[in-house]
């Protein structure tokens, strides 16, 4: 009976005990502001680099989603102008396209009539042109990608060198409390590095395989406009 009686009376107290240490355990949780500000001074580049990353891409992207718009039956129309003659008729529609293909054929349409040898170079020319135009910025994009996890990295040795400088400066014994928070902040600069190069990584080789359907579609027109020109006036 009396046993029985001791455990009612501890009942409660266990009770405010566990809600007291999940309390604490609840105040003790570490948020994400918190791991940005422990990870130091290499948080402060990354963040740089992931306002840039984020700036290239999306201007990037839109501006090949720009330029792989072509009015639907360009190439025909002007086959069709070119063959009635009307040389200036198709100028004036490759000028009101304003695409990359349209700039390459209305270079080689200015050309018509000089030697077939220097329409092509003067085409390839304004290809080279155009491709330079639409890779704009991806070399810096490539950069982010590899350079934000190596500088993350580079962050986590600096912190963990500070994190065993203070356990050797510290005088008794170490308490764990000190070696796991020392470690984990120095890691927060490498989780944050790969968070930001993985994404970047992703949308460059997206990038480059937008760029990669565009310049197929430019030498296409170009071999068909070439072939155009080869063909036997009736």
């Amino acid at each position: 009976m009396t046993s029985l009686f001791l455990q009612i009376i501890t009942a409660p107290a266990d009770s405010t005990a566990a809600l007291a240490e999940n309390a604490e355990a609840a105040d003790t949780s570490v948020h994400l502001i918190d791991l940005a500000l422990a990870g130091g001074w290499a948080m402060i580049p990354l963040a740089l680099l992931s306002l840039a990353a984020v700036y290239i891409f999306f201007e990037r992207y839109l501006t090949l989603k720009k330029a792989a718009k072509n009015p639907d039956g360009f190439n025909d129309r002007i086959k069709s102008l070119v063959l009635a003659g009307d040389i200036n008729g198709a100028k004036m529609l490759c000028a009101q396209t304003n695409t990359p293909v349209s700039r390459m054929l209305e270079k080689g349409i200015s050309r018509i009539g000089n030697p077939l040898k220097n329409i092509e170079t003067s085409i390839e020319n304004t290809g080279k042109i155009e491709i330079s135009r639409l890779e704009k910025n991806l070399s810096a994009l490539a950069t982010i990608a590899g350079a934000a996890p190596m500088l993350g990295f580079l962050g986590t040795v600096t912190g963990m060198i500070g994190a065993f400088i203070a356990i050797a400066q510290a005088e008794g014994s170490v308490s764990p409390k000190l070696l796991s928070s020392g470690i984990y902040e120095a890691m927060v600069t490498t989780a944050t590095g790969l968070i930001i190069g993985l994404p970047v990584y992703v949308g460059y080789n997206y990038l480059v395989s937008k760029i990669d359907n565009i310049v197929h579609n430019m030498e296409y027109s170009s071999i068909e406009f070439i072939d155009l020109l080869q063909e036997p006036q009736v």
